[in-house]
């Protein structure tokens, strides 16, 4: 242990070789306790670059001898394969051609099947209680616009395909829409109906910005925020780095202090353009070839037993329901996930699955799921569409017990 410390140059403790002792090894971990956030940035965050080099040093071959492997192939273990250098993200010369994401690509094509359409708008409400400074929300508003190039974006339309053109800068509009003199009973149905018109307005993702901010103003120290942005140029985790940043730059632009938040190192364009390298060539067709595995043979429908007919055009009308589970039965699924080793998430997919099985009597049951898209650090704070739908394919067949599912 002196000799590995000595390697990575770092101080020598006789704790070190006693790791249980005093449960130091295990403080803070618990049923339940998970680190925050996407455990893989801090894989990346948190390694010291001169321990690193350091081991990089002394370990340039596999950990393990020629012995250590030939017993482990016997027992049945296959070696790691050789790991490619992970490809950098970078920004993007200002002369360089900016391509478009896959998903942008997929939901411009969407936009050109259904125009002026409503369905990929991201709507949010925030409501504020205290004085509000019109004045420190516009410049809020217009700084989150400066730093992040993708609310500048709009999508042009260049022989059939799709071109970016990013404005150098924009001004969003913030109308203030005054309902001081409704009664509060009038109020509020008529919050609800302004913020149903905002969110259902479509964009045109060839003109102007594809966001925009309405406040309504209940009484002298109330307020609703409504923000809709379109989706191609969001997603929900986006939203929740526009609310942050509209936090802190109105906290420091009503104290009379410059903006809080350090530049952005990269923009979305630099992810679309790095995403549309990282998936080229062998590594796409493998990612193809594995897909089109999964996904063979899959089902065209889910024949729900449902109390009218499915329309022949879609319709887009639907509904989310909210409900609580119990604490009791909480506890006894997150006892049950452990038992199994899978995550809560595994026990309650596999229950829907279950469900929609039992009132289809179909055995090949695929739920969508999405994913946040984030897998890197440099992407936390960026506003953009990174969300990806990944399906989930429950093989029912030969009446499999609940724990073998």
């Amino acid at each position: 242990m002196e000799s590995l410390c000595q390697i990575l140059g770092v101080e020598f403790d006789p704790a070190l070789l006693q790791p249980y002792d005093g449960r130091r090894m295990t403080d803070g971990v618990r049923p339940g306790a998970q680190m925050a956030g996407d455990f893989k940035f801090y894989l990346r965050r948190k390694i010291d670059p001169a321990a690193a080099t350091k081991w990089q040093k002394y370990h340039t071959v596999n950990f393990l001898c020629e012995t250590s492997e030939q017993m482990a192939q016997a027992l049945g273990y296959t070696l790691p394969a050789e790991t490619e250098a992970p490809l950098k993200l970078e920004h993007l010369a200002a002369d360089a051609p900016q391509p478009l994401s896959f998903a942008q690509q997929r939901l411009w094509f969407l936009d050109q099947l259904e125009p002026d359409s409503p369905f990929y708008n991201i709507p949010a409400a925030v409501r504020l209680s205290g004085p509000l400074q019109i004045t420190a929300v516009q410049q809020s508003l217009n700084e989150i616009v400066r730093r992040h190039e993708v609310l500048r974006t709009n999508f042009q339309t260049v022989d059939g395909k799709a071109r970016l053109s990013i404005a150098p800068e924009r001004q969003i509009p913030l109308p203030v829409i005054d309902l001081t003199d409704l009664p509060p009973e009038e109020q509020e149905a008529e919050v609800q109906r302004r913020a149903a018109a905002v969110a259902q307005r479509p964009f045109n993702l060839t003109e102007g910005p594809l966001l925009r901010v309405v406040i309504l103003k209940l009484a002298e120290t109330e307020h609703v925020f409504l923000l809709t942005m379109h989706h191609i140029i969001s997603d929900g985790w986006s939203v929740g780095v526009f609310i942050r940043e509209m936090a802190a730059l109105y906290e420091a632009f009503t104290q009379g202090r410059p903006s809080p938040l350090s530049d952005l190192p990269i923009q979305y364009g630099d992810y679309a353009a790095w995403q549309r390298q990282w998936l080229e060539g062998e590594r796409r067709e493998k990612q193809l070839a594995y897909w089109k595995k999964q996904l063979a043979g899959i089902p065209p429908l889910l024949e729900l037993p449902t109390d009218r007919p499915r329309p022949s055009v879609q319709t887009h009308d639907g509904a989310i329901h909210w409900f609580h589970l119990p604490p009791k039965l909480t506890n006894a699924l997150k006892e049950l996930s452990r038992q199994e080793n899978v995550t809560l998430y595994a026990t309650l997919l596999t229950a829907f699955q279950t469900l929609l099985y039992r009132y289809t009597a179909q055995e090949d049951i695929c739920v969508g799921t999405p994913v946040a898209g984030r897998n890197r650090a440099e992407l936390e704070d960026l506003i953009g569409f990174f969300v990806n739908t990944l399906v989930m394919r429950g093989d029912l067949s030969g009446e499999p017990a609940f724990r073998e599912l």
